[in-house]
């Protein structure tokens, strides 16, 4: 029996090292080709951080195997992947998601690497040989991984599952979905009136803290907000994980919610964490509206940069529709804007007085005198920023303020990036003026 050649795994090293060097490009590519194909595990910005941090672990740790032909039984699994399969039992999602994640970056990764051996243009033979031995290596690697995560994901569910939140969350997680609920046992369950005026909230910690202190702090916040809003009755707090929930405020009667006071208590109450509103509805229906509208302002306020403390749905609502399609929308935005899109000083300063012309009603005077500034100073600016947009204010009067609407909620994430500076230490500005 002859010597195995060293060839096919010198081939598989170098191949794997060349790989390495553009690993941010390949996880990212992984990454997003498993939030186009899995939707289950796309939607939550926290929870998809933790997925890109997986991947790229995984990816490293396969690539240093190949590159020094490390033994896979001395290989420990990645603190990421285990988290990421904890984040998804926290949110019900099936366990074959977990796993098809592992089945499609696999091939993805795989791809990367073939295309690498070919690249190579090595001997025949001693490509294959490489070849055998990165999937031999790969899939043996997934399988040990698939399995940990597999038992990560359930120990997590079944303790979510026993803990005192539980029922509760599945009357809501009933409610949420449209089925006929018996008002009166859900409401007992709860500890909880639908039937009543309600205002829903989506309340976070981004730097989660573990062993339940997050929770309780937001649980904290949730209260201390429907004091400062004279609710009637306790608040319905629903933990998603450990540094994320949902929350439902009292009203005895339909009005009017003081958005200044409920910012007000977000900034004294938790000064990390991060609240989105919806409206004030009513009964089982404005339970579930109310609850769609938070979370279609949180996906503006992750999406925002930099991200606000407090985001009410009412005031943003059609930047936040729009928000499902990050790219599209600047694209759109660069559309509408021009060149006046640019994350410069200058141009910060234009969208500023252009803003509130518009909000003004084209009105020069009321304009100077909101920006201090002398009525000739506003003519000037309007006609330039017209001219760098290459049209008039009224000529797309509408789309400029949905335009300017969302530079000013979601910042440079909609913003073309600034020219170089020409002096040096400058600092770039162009983030729009805080709307809390």
């Amino acid at each position: 029996m002859g010597v195995e050649s060293p060839e096919p795994a010198r081939e598989l090293s170098v191949s794997a090292e060349n790989v390495e060097s553009h690993l941010t490009e390949v996880s990212r590519d992984v990454w997003e080709h498993l939030l186009a194909e899995i939707p289950q595990i796309s939607g939550d910005a926290v929870v998809e951080r933790i997925l890109l941090a997986s991947v790229q672990e995984n990816i490293a740790a396969l690539l240093h195997i190949f590159e020094n032909d490390i033994s896979l039984a001395n290989l420990a699994g990645p603190v990421a992947a285990d988290e990421y399969a904890r984040r998804l039992a926290q949110r019900d999602v099936p366990v074959s998601a977990l796993i098809r994640a592992y089945r499609i970056g696999h091939w993805r990764f795989l791809q990367w690497c073939l295309d690498e051996l070919a690249r190579r243009g090595a001997d025949a033979a001693v490509s294959a040989a490489a070849g055998r031995r990165m999937l031999e290596v790969s899939f043996g690697y997934i399988d040990s991984v698939t399995e940990r995560v597999i038992d990560v994901y359930r120990l997590e569910q079944e303790r979510w599952l026993l803990g005192r939140t539980a029922t509760r969350a599945a009357r809501v997680r009933d409610v949420l979905a449209g089925q006929e609920v018996d008002l009166d046992a859900a409401e007992t369950a709860l500890g909880y009136r639908l039937r009543q005026s309600h205002l829903g909230l989506v309340v976070w910690l981004p730097a989660t803290t573990r062993g339940g202190e997050a929770l309780a702090r937001l649980d904290r916040l949730t209260h201390g907000i429907a004091r400062g809003l004279g609710c009637p009755g306790r608040p319905l707090f629903v933990p998603r994980d450990e540094g994320l929930a949902w929350a439902w405020l009292p009203f005895a009667v339909p009005g009017d919610v003081s958005w200044e006071g409920l910012s007000g208590a977000v900034e004294k109450g938790e000064p990390a964490a991060r609240v989105c509103a919806g409206s004030l509805h009513r009964g089982i229906e404005g339970f579930r509206s109310t609850n769609r509208e938070a979370l279609r302002a949180q996906e503006l306020a992750t999406a925002a940069a930099p991200g606000p403390r407090f985001t009410a749905y009412s005031q943003v609502a059609p930047v936040a529709l729009m928000c499902r399609n990050i790219p599209d929308l600047r694209a759109w935005v660069g559309s509408v804007l021009g060149p006046l899109a640019v994350d410069d000083e200058q141009c910060a300063q234009l969208r500023g007085t252009l803003d509130d012309f518009l909000t003004t009603g084209c009105n020069y005077t009321a304009t100077a005198s909101n920006e201090i500034v002398h009525k000739n100073t506003v003519h000037y600016r309007v006609r330039k920023a017209e001219k760098i947009m290459g049209h008039s204010v009224q000529e797309r009067r509408t789309d400029l303020e949905v335009a300017l609407l969302a530079v000013r909620y979601l910042g440079t994430t909609v913003m073309q990036e600034a020219r170089p500076a020409t002096e040096p230490g400058r600092r770039r500005r162009g983030t729009p003026r805080s709307h809390g």
